[in-house]
């Protein structure tokens, strides 16, 4: 029984699709590259004898599996038209190859439910990554209303053993959950409005064997800010299929006649490499996609933040002096974050109103920047667009611009309100005043801060419906029209910390705040767990105070340093304050992260943990890397495990230098010979060996961190 079918490949991945006439194309695979031309041979219903009690005709998984015409799993579509047209199917697939081999858009039709749905699909050759997106046009004469539509769905191998998502709240992000894979349906679900903090919209699929390094893993990401869902099922064929979208809140997928809904991407790669493999393919793809100014990404400048230092207490000759400080050791960028603007003296008001505070700053921000420029660091600023107090003057002018549902009280967090920045006048508004600040001054840096979840959210002051996909679609535009004003400023998406963290805002950011938590040792948790799906130069990595202020645990300088240095270096703490000592070891550090930034911020990045409380992370390539080996734990071995790096070219040589001392308050690293020498000048020793041995490590005190390079000796 011969059959049509469609091909993408990558360099090692490949998808095959089947085209039986007069319905949907099936899925017939999605896994590692497969030789040129190698098809299944046979139509699938023809391998699949028919077993008893069932329907007489075969229903596999397609690329849109509908309901209520025999598929009886979950659906690609929920919809009706009052009740009617409940019941979906494809009469019509017409193929557009808009890159030939590589990527395509099905053009699928229901003539019964008058339905069309363009199923984009796109493997790219260089990254293996798989981009799926749906929309979906009412082609009928009445409105229909959608309550689901998966953004794609993909199928998963009958091997899939465990999943592995991120939950999580405020200060403790990217909290890794592994679930066993089995007949029960696999789902998580986010109605918070925004990414949030425990239901990170993307996961990890391993099969048996697959480890940080090798076997088969599948991953999958929405690219979108708000609500979602992801469901992974299994199917009786043996498969599982894995969907996710846009979670719809009530009346917010209605369309009229002619209408269309778009979901969003679902950025999707497979990997015979392990989980830095796949994290390997999420990171070009993103580095692919990130919109820089310029064009290209400069090197990161080292960061230096206000908010720990002074909380809303902001005063001009202070945050001067701060400033002096900062320049001294080494900062490149001052951001001048919460307390600014007019009447902001806590976080009880003002969110709205933005223009400096009169009784701090009676000159405008004018001589903060200049000053901050003439030290010759850029000038960046925290704002917060999309909130507003209640206790503000906008909100005491335009008090329905507030997102509320009438005859509901009004639900504060962090004693602010959203707005509905869907509101042409309340964008208008927004970019009226930001615009005028970075029109008045050389401000390159916006720190964009989103700190509640969305509640009573209706349009239209509270008489309308659910705005949530709305406050999505609004920020967006608002960030891209700003850009567009003010092409060289720069954004990072803050949202109490972790909370807005997805390929969505990051078309129109260039960092991220990983956490407010900036304890060293959560942040090694916390970065690992980014790391699978983020490259590290979009990391807002800072090294705090000691104690940290959200944990009350202490960490030496030197392991602070060493876990912020791995992402985009930033400081907050006052370092007006420091000894001479500390500023000057605090200087060191910013000269590492500035010799080093190239190498952690445009190679790859392997990340694992190792037996005895290690945890570990090298940045580079098989030619030269950056190894960090972070001590979690007091030491529960006589001796350590050898670390081994399988990434390592065995056919090579490598000298390996310890780069800086295990150094720190109390921390102590016990002598040996070896370690002497690896100080002094470095240890050269095979390639084969460290990768499949180990690479000796030092016996330490808990919360260090072994820094090492490995650089390929040349012949």
């Amino acid at each position: 029984m011969t059959a049509e079918f469609l091909t993408l490949h990558s360099r090692h991945s490949t998808v095959v699709l089947e085209c039986p006439p007069g319905e949907a194309p099936l899925w017939r695979y999605w896994g590692p590259r497969l030789p040129d031309g190698s098809t299944p041979g046979q139509a699938l219903r023809g391998t699949r004898p028919l077993p008893s009690f069932m329907l007489d005709f075969d229903q596999p998984l397609t690329v849109l599996p509908t309901f209520g015409v025999g598929w009886f799993g979950q659906s690609a579509l929920l919809a009706h038209r009052a009740g009617r047209d409940f019941a979906q199917a494809i009469t019509q697939c017409t193929v557009e190859w808009t890159t030939p081999g590589s990527a395509l858009v099905l053009r699928l039709t229901d003539a019964v439910a008058q339905l069309r749905f363009d199923v984009s699909m796109a493997l790219d050759a260089a990254t293996d990554v798989l981009t799926l997106q749906t929309s979906l046009t009412n082609l009928g004469d009445a409105d229909i209303d959608v309550q689901w539509l998966a953004a794609g769905t993909l199928p998963l191998p009958g091997d899939a053993a465990t999943v592995r998502s991120y939950a999580g709240q405020h200060n403790h992000e990217f909290l890794l959950q592994t679930d066993t894979l089995g007949r029960n349906q696999w789902r998580r679900e986010n109605r918070r409005g925004r990414t949030s903090h425990d239901c990170f919209p993307g996961a990890v699929v391993t099969t048996p064997g697959s480890t940080e390094h090798t076997g088969l893993v599948f991953g999958a990401h929405l690219a979108w800010s708000g609500n979602h869902q992801q469901t992974i099922e299994w199917l009786h064929d043996g498969q599982y299929q894995w969907q996710m979208g846009e979670w719809l809140a009530p009346g917010e997928g209605r369309l009229g006649p002619g209408n269309s809904l778009h979901t969003p991407e679902i950025i999707a790669t497979c990997s015979t490499e392990g989980l830095n493999g796949l994290a390997a393919n999420f990171h070009a793809a993103l580095r692919a996609r990130m919109a820089w100014p310029g064009g290209e990404m400069r090197p990161r400048p080292v960061h230096l933040n206000t908010w720990e230092a002074f909380y809303f207490d902001l005063v001009p000759g202070d945050v001067m002096a701060l400033a002096d400080a900062a320049a001294k050791v080494g900062v490149e960028r001052f951001v001048l974050d919460d307390g600014w603007f007019h009447r902001r003296h806590h976080d009880r008001a003002a969110l709205g109103d933005w223009w400096p505070d009169a009784d701090k700053f009676p000159h405008g921000l004018g001589p903060l920047v200049a000053h901050v420029n003439a030290l010759g660091m850029e000038f960046g600023l925290w704002v917060e667009p999309e909130m507003v107090n209640p206790d503000s003057e906008l909100f005491r002018t335009y008090p329905d611009w507030a997102l509320q549902i009438a005859g509901r009280p009004l639900i504060t967090a962090r004693n602010q309100l959203v707005l509905d920045i869907s509101r042409p006048e309340a964008a208008e508004y927004l970019f009226a005043k930001i615009d005028t600040l970075l029109a008045a001054h050389p401000i390159r840096y916006l720190k964009w801060d989103h700190n509640r979840d969305l509640t009573t959210a209706a349009l239209a002051g509270g008489m309308g419906s659910a705005g949530y996909r709305a406050q999505v679609q609004a920020v967006y535009a608002l960030m891209a029209r700003l850009r567009a004003a003010h092409p060289a400023v720069e954004i990072e998406s803050c949202s109490g910390g972790g909370g807005r963290i997805d390929f969505g805002i990051l078309r129109y950011t260039h960092r991220v705040w990983g956490s407010d938590c900036i304890d060293a040792m959560s942040r090694v948790q916390i970065q690992h767990g980014f790391g699978q799906f983020f490259p590290p130069e979009i990391l807002g990595s800072h090294i705090g105070t000691a104690p940290a202020h959200t944990t009350g645990r202490s960490q030496s300088l030197a392991f602070r340093a060493a876990v912020a240095l791995t992402g985009h270096l930033g400081v907050e703490l006052d370092v007006r304050h420091l000894d001479e000592t500390t500023l000057t070891a605090l200087s060191v550090w910013i000269v590492c992260y500035k010799n080093w930034r190239d190498q952690l911020h445009h190679g790859r990045v392997w990340r694992g943990e190792a037996a005895d409380g290690l945890v570990w992370q090298a940045h580079g390539d098989a030619q030269d890397l950056l190894l960090f080996v972070y001590r979690c734990q007091p030491t529960s071995h006589r001796y350590t495990p050898p670390l081994r790096l399988p990434m390592l070219d065995a056919t090579a040589r490598y000298q390996v230098e310890q780069l800086v001392p295990i150094a720190g308050e109390g921390a102590v690293q016990s002598p040996a010979p070896f370690f002497t020498a690896l100080q002094d000048g470095g240890v050269a020793l095979d390639g084969a060996w460290l990768a499949q041995a180990g690479l000796p490590m030092p016996r330490a005190t808990a919360e260090t961190c072994f820094i090492v390079r490995l650089k390929k000796v040349l012949p």
